[in-house]
């Protein structure tokens, strides 16, 4: 007997799975992310929330993390700190500045020990400088500035960081010292389009110090400057 030919029916498309939704503590951590939770801890320890072994030890961490999630933890017990490591809109992570630096942030670290950075060498935007027991020289005398602005960031716990500047740009600073020594000797140079090194942070028990390295100065600084600027 025959069988009564049933109309076919249309074949429904293969829907395919959802793409995998990142939880946000697995987001990989910017810079700003981790120099907001510095701030924080800075923060806590003048305030006296943080001891400086235990600002060294989460500090020490919150540039080895690599997500969102690694950094929340170092805060979570501090009135500071806030569900998310974005920063509001309007704020601005330094003292000085039309701007933030962009791209990433060089990390110099002393853990009784030393490092230094000096000779010919390109300048990034943002340098974090941090000495425990230990010294930071960074020496920009002869350094190459690929950008106008150049900010600073330097913590020093029973140590010293030392920064070194050509006489024809500009120095600026803002820190303190808890027993300890915060100095910038303020320079302005006479060239509008001279580059500005800001130094910003904070010494315990250390030393932060940055001025102008007598008779050194940045070579070619406006053909550099303005072939950089697209002028």
């Amino acid at each position: 007997m025959d069988l009564e030919k049933q109309p076919q029916q249309p074949l429904t498309p293969a829907v395919p799975p959802p793409a995998e939704v990142l939880n946000g503590d697995d987001i990989r951590a910017s810079d700003a992310d981790r120099d907001r939770i510095a701030d924080i801890l800075r923060e806590a320890m003048a305030e006296g929330r943080l001891t400086a072994d235990e600002h060294a030890e989460r500090v020490d961490l919150v540039y080895r993390a690599k997500t969102v999630g690694e950094l929340q933890p170092l805060v979570r017990d501090l009135p500071a700190a806030s569900g998310s490591t974005a920063q509001s809109p309007g704020t601005r992570p330094y003292s000085y500045g039309p701007e933030a630096p962009e791209g990433p942030a060089d990390n110099l670290v002393a853990v009784f020990s030393s490092s230094v950075r000096k000779g010919r060498w390109r300048v990034g935007g943002r340098t974090n400088a941090f000495a425990l027991f230990g010294s930071v020289e960074i020496d920009l005398t002869e350094a190459l500035f690929g950008q106008r602005f150049t900010v600073i960031n330097a913590t020093s716990i029973f140590g010293s960081v030392e920064v070194r500047v050509p006489e024809n740009i500009s120095l600026r600073g803002n820190g303190t010292g808890v027993f300890g020594g915060f100095e910038v000797k303020s320079l302005e140079s006479a060239d509008p389009e001279a580059p500005v090194v800001v130094v910003n942070g904070y010494a315990v028990f250390g030393s932060v110090e940055a001025k102008p390295k007598r008779g050194k100065f940045v070579a070619d600084l406006q053909r550099r400057l303005r072939k950089h600027l697209g002028h």
